[in-house]
């Protein structure tokens, strides 16, 4: 067995299975043993549309939260690093998705979203929370805390 071989954990964002990765030892995208979804080990923002809600939301099993917004939106602007902060850092807890009003209308209006930026918390895909507006990182964890 070769021990220079570093490996690593890497939690599925997808399912939530722990998959351990060795690092550095293959050109190919590693994939998750349970549901063959592809493995990051920085994990981004999912983009979520009116097309793959369903997939990516209502089937999650993991609590969602769900940033709704414009690229003509400067609050928007302003969140979008922390959303992506949180995709990072609560990977394999939470799914963090990104849903762009302008161009998913049908899911928008579907939530009755009157203002951007509006973040939900979804939960068995059902909204169990709503922040609307910009909000610091610890405010959103702090709605984020008892889903979790």
């Amino acid at each position: 067995m070769n021990t220079n071989v570093e490996t690593q954990i890497i939690r599925c964002a997808k399912c939530g299975a722990n998959n351990r990765v060795n690092v550095g030892k293959s050109e190919r995208q590693a994939v998750c043993g349970r549901c063959k979804a592809v493995l990051s080990a920085v994990a981004h923002p999912l983009t979520v549309t009116d097309r793959n809600f369903a997939e990516e939301v209502e089937k999650s099993p993991l609590p969602v939260l769900l940033d709704f917004w414009a690229a003509w939106c400067g609050p928007c602007r302003m969140v979008a690093p922390v959303i992506d902060k949180l995709a990072q850092e609560l990977s394999g807890k939470v799914r963090v998705g990104k849903l762009n009003v302008d161009e998913n209308q049908m899911t928008a209006a579907r939530f009755h979203v009157q203002g951007i930026p509006t973040l939900l918390i979804l939960k068995n895909g059902r909204e169990v929370d709503r922040i609307v507006g910009a909000q610091s990182k610890e405010a959103i964890l702090q709605r984020l805390k008892p889903y979790l």
